[in-house]
């Protein structure tokens, strides 16, 4: 008796040792390249390689700035979260800016034209979903600032993905939903306090997407400016004189708000 229950301990350590050793993540990450229309983008891959399951992809589009430290970052805590997480380059190139004046000059040339902007996207979809960690058919997209617009306006022209999220996202229409044309749920994470997004934008956004039946939620966070989501938000604004600002509580907040809308998206 005393023999076997000693084996049944020493069987309980050993599964309960290995399933811990197996459910520490190991997060794996790489620059990568595709191409659009021709142009070379420069993008960052993230997941964990101790996933051995085919898991969902998300997409993670820049801010103004392009592909930086910081949207890498992103990309790395969705990988940790079990995603296989793609940084998209929409610039072409790995372009980055350091300066307001340049990021403004890339993200305007890219929004008048949109069908350059809309290839990009999904030239990243494509790649996403040709990965060896990836479930093709459960893709998302996340983005901030500029990314933000381009998740939604991608959302507006019926991209084929399980959902959006739009972190202190642009709300302005590239061309308005039309009924019944949004296939995905919308998730948009807004600071109260933004600057660049005014109360009549937000009523419109909110009457838009009604008047196209869509799911969505819209959140917003008291107190939070524009580029909440960013710990160099502060420095940003401080340099260039511009309404930007990190907001821990708002940042940790719409995050868990953004692990619950995918968990809820990628359920089977």
């Amino acid at each position: 008796m005393k023999r076997k229950l000693l084996k049944l301990v020493v069987f309980t350590l050993v599964f309960w040792i290995g399933g811990i050793a197996a459910a520490e993540p190991k997060i794996q990450w790489k620059a990568v390249e595709y191409s659009a229309q021709g142009v070379v983008m420069k993008g960052y891959l993230a997941y964990d390689e101790n996933l051995s399951s085919k898991r969902p992809g998300v997409l993670v589009v820049h801010e103004w700035w392009g592909v930086n430290d910081e949207i890498r970052r992103r990309a790395r805590m969705l990988a940790e979260l079990g995603y296989t997480a793609l940084a998209l380059d929409m610039y072409g190139e790995g372009k980055e800016a350091a300066h307001p004046g340049d990021a403004g000059k890339f993200s305007s040339e890219l929004m008048k034209n949109f069908d350059v902007a809309k290839a990009r996207f999904l030239a990243a979809v494509d790649y996403l979903k040709q990965q060896p960690t990836v479930d093709p058919n459960r893709i998302a997209a996340i983005g901030y600032c500029f990314g933000g617009g381009v998740v939604l306006n991608m959302a507006r022209q019926g991209a084929d993905l399980k959902g959006v999220a739009s972190f202190h996202g642009s709300l302005a229409a590239i061309k308005p939903a039309q009924p019944g044309g949004i296939r995905t749920k919308i998730l948009v994470l807004n600071g109260a306090d933004d600057k660049f997004v005014t109360s009549e934008q937000i009523e419109a956004f909110k009457q838009e997407m009604k008047s196209a039946g869509a799911d969505f939620q819209f959140i917003s966070y008291p107190g939070a400016i524009h580029s909440f989501t960013n710990p160099d938000a502060d420095a940003y604004g401080k340099r260039f004189n511009i309404p930007l600002g990190y907001n821990a509580d708002a940042d940790k907040q719409s995050w868990d708000e953004m692990k619950k809308f995918l968990n809820t998206i990628f359920k089977k």
